[in-house]
């Protein structure tokens, strides 16, 4: 009995997970302009030198354990806060593709369809990311890494960037500056 509630429990904490990424953010996105102050920053060269394999293997033969522990954890948190970003941006943009999906020019809205597509899977890649960083600030020597989250968030970047070109050109260098 207690098994059948708990796989109950743990498919609806899943259903809730999967519509949560899905749904992404609540505040309405209808063009470029409402972007202005919903994405936040996030600093890519900064979190690929948190989860770089190099960086780790470094820290790991010149520090003593402990301290490498301590810093391990410190950049997984650091990182941590990195994927938060990129999951909140995803979700903003995933609101501004279904606005640009509802555009009369077909380009503009297969651009929105895309942009849609990859905010959706950077939100799923990111629910996985952030599982990984808790498990390394627990575990700190455990060999997980997030970077397919880094190239997803490229990704993302750049189909914004299509969409800004298609709808407003001079837009383009403002709202990659924020992302």
């Amino acid at each position: 009995m207690i098994i059948l509630i708990s796989i109950i429990v743990f498919a609806l904490l899943a259903l809730l997970l999967f519509f949560r990424a899905t749904r992404g953010h609540h505040t309405a996105v209808k063009g470029l302009a409402d972007l202005e102050g919903q994405t936040q920053p996030v600093d890519l060269a900064a979190f690929q030198n948190l989860i770089a394999s190099d960086e780790e293997a470094f820290l790991r033969k010149h520090l003593p354990a402990a301290d490498f522990r301590k810093v391990q954890r410190m950049r997984m948190m650091a990182a941590l806060d990195y994927i938060r970003r990129a999951a909140h941006n995803a979700a903003v943009l995933l609101r501004l593709g279904e606005a640009a999906r509802a555009s009369s020019d077909p380009q503009i809205s297969l651009a929105g369809q895309e942009l849609m597509d990859s905010a959706l899977h950077l939100r799923m890649i990111a629910m996985m990311a952030q599982g990984q960083c808790y498990v390394r600030i627990l575990l700190p020597t455990a060999q997980l890494s997030p970077d397919k989250l880094l190239k997803d968030y490229r990704l993302l970047t750049e189909r914004v960037t299509r969409l800004c070109q298609l709808e407003n050109p001079a837009q383009v260098s403002r709202v990659a500056a924020t992302l």
